[in-house]
């Protein structure tokens, strides 16, 4: 009975890379986020998965690129990391830094207001992140409470970069020009779509964040879209009696509806009531930024997909899979060699995996192949060059039977022919 549960469970577990999968913690349109640990630290993590065929379906390819390739840059202990990113053949994988304290607008939902000491913290910590990402030439575009995530010690941490824009986007005029946003927070000059400065139309939105978390509400609200846009546009808002004096005077300086009389960050970080209690962050940048893994999980190149994995057993695969595989229904024809030039081949084994593996391992080595292996899985490469290239030979063991298992050999680069006399002398 326990090994029936100890099979179950092996069954469930799955892994992405280094990354064994755990419950879901999140699902939307077009992504799922699950719990993962990293098996070589043992750190928690968050994976957001995509289907590639959703992503293109939608047009979301260069959205979805912008907001990794941001993340990517942006290296701030106030800013959700992102650790990498990987590509199979159908989905997309973003590993994010686990976060556990929820969002800040559960917190204010369930307080009403935060202390104005708490709302500066978090303010400073907010700014921290924004001038970072500026510095850096990015522009968040959508900063909201929804978008803002705290820590297990507090710490504010700024996600969702999927309306960013970068200053490369700018146009001629060095302004930018798409209308994006969340309604309730975005500046007036975003509304008027004449071109605004990213820096500017990111500031007003933190001014409207800091007034929601002193005062419980928003500053500027209206059923009717238009109204709110008046509203937003003649800044016509006002500041409650509990506010201090300090706050008072500051928030108007932010939620200026005139972006040349804005107060700027640098003008910001000199402000009394902000200095009050001030730390730096203190940080290191810890490498250099590659986007490597960005292109290749975007690519279609079988050579540096990652793996997906059942943990601790081969993958099985039920009859409607075997029989998917073959041409006909019947499956005699499925193990014949009905091709010329084939890029794959499979055949069938009673022997347990571990000997099918060790001895297609045996026959490799001696024929020049490199190997690699894990699990049930084996990636041979062909050390000396062929007509195209070095010859790579994917390997794979599947369970369709309690003593019956399915080998599939596939070329995943190199040569056709050479990959076909490899097999026939075999």
């Amino acid at each position: 009975m326990y090994k029936a549960r100890r099979q179950a469970s092996l069954k469930v577990r799955r892994r992405v890379g280094k990354y064994e999968l755990g419950r879901t913690i999140g699902e939307g349109t077009f992504a799922k986020v699950r719990f993962a640990k990293d098996t070589e630290s043992g750190d928690p993590v968050a994976i957001k998965i995509l289907d590639k065929a959703k992503v293109h379906k939608h047009g979301l390819v260069e959205q979805i690129r912008r907001e990794i390739c941001t993340m990517k840059l942006i290296q701030h202990p106030n800013v959700v990391r992102l650790h990498e990113v990987m590509g199979s053949k159908a989905r997309i994988f973003i590993v994010l830094e686990y976060v556990t304290g929820g969002e800040l607008h559960d917190i204010i939902a369930a307080r009403g207001s935060l202390k104005e000491d708490e709302a500066r913290r978090y303010f400073q910590q907010l700014i921290n992140a924004v001038d970072y990402c500026h510095s850096r030439g990015v522009y968040h575009r959508d900063l909201k409470l929804e978008n803002l995530l705290l820590d297990t010690a507090g710490n504010l941490k700024v996600s969702d970069f999927g309306l960013s824009a970068i200053s490369e986007q700018a146009k001629a005029d060095g302004l930018l020009h798409t209308t994006c946003g969340t309604p309730n927070y975005v500046a007036p000059e975003v509304i008027q779509d004449k071109g605004y400065n990213g820096a500017l139309a990111d500031l007003w939105s933190c001014g409207v964040i800091l007034f929601v978390m002193l005062a419980g509400y928003l500053p500027f609200e209206d059923d009717n879209v238009s109204a709110l846009y008046k509203k937003i546009s003649g800044a016509q808002f006002t500041c409650p009696s509990w506010f201090s004096d300090g706050a008072k005077r500051l928030i108007p300086r932010i939620l200026d509806p005139n972006p040349s009389t804005r107060i700027t960050i640098p003008q910001l970080l000199k402000d009394p009531w902000f200095k009050k209690g001030y730390k730096p962050p203190v940080f290191d940048e810890k490498h250099q930024t590659s986007l490597d893994d960005v292109d290749a999980a975007f690519g279609d190149s079988e050579e540096k997909q990652v793996e997906e994995e059942m943990e601790g057993q081969p993958a099985s695969m039920n009859a409607f899979e075997l029989i998917s595989l073959n041409k006909g229904l019947n499956l005699r024809n499925f193990f014949e060699a009905d091709k010329k030039y084939r890029r794959e081949t499979r055949f069938t084994s009673q022997c347990p995996p571990e000997e099918i593996i060790s001895r297609i391992e045996e026959a490799a080595k001696p024929l020049g192949f490199d190997i690699q292996k894990k699990n049930y899985k084996m990636r041979m490469k062909n050390l000396e060059a062929g007509r195209k290239g070095n010859l790579n030979v994917a390997t794979e063991v599947f369970q369709v039977a309690p003593s019956l298992f399915v080998v599939e050999l596939k070329k995943a680069k190199g040569d056709t022919l050479e990959f076909q006399k490899i097999i026939s002398n075999g």
